[in-house]
């Protein structure tokens, strides 16, 4: 059997918690557009920590273990709550998490657990996996 391209991801468990970007919604008020400059937090956008080499330099990943392929503005994900099964495509719009300040951060649910921050959602694509007041849920991803 083959292996799939080099570009593929393949799928990876991860936290994701949620951020504000772009005109004020929900409980956002307005804020900035992200490293993209179109990040929108009503709209299914994400923050990735290796959009750029600039990114990359803030967020470290490397330092939790985690290497990453570099994602840039307008690559699509493919992401599910590990407890359930909805599955939503969001769309890179900024960087982020700073993925070093929560090394061996874990989040279960129901005995299925992930760690570390991989990926921040706006809070139109949080809600549609989990609620604002949870924070954080732990997520499977692929691209």
């Amino acid at each position: 059997m083959a292996s799939p391209p080099a570009e593929v991801m393949a799928p990876a468990t991860s936290e994701a918690s949620w951020f504000c970007c772009g005109p004020a919604f929900g409980p956002c008020s307005s804020a900035g557009g992200g490293a993209c400059g179109t990040c929108k937090s009503a709209s299914l956008h994400c923050a990735w920590p290796n959009t750029s080499d600039a990114c990359y330099d803030i967020t470290r990943p490397d330092k939790c273990g985690d290497d990453l392929l570099r994602r840039t503005c307008g690559h699509q994900f493919f992401v599910k709550h590990l407890c359930g099964t909805t599955e939503i495509a969001v769309t890179v719009r900024d960087c982020g998490p700073q993925t070093d300040l929560w090394c061996g951060e874990k989040r279960c649910c129901s005995g299925k657990c992930a760690t570390n921050r991989l990926i921040d959602f706006t809070p139109a694509a949080f809600t549609r996996l989990g609620s604002l007041s949870a924070g954080i849920i732990p997520v499977t991803i692929r691209s």
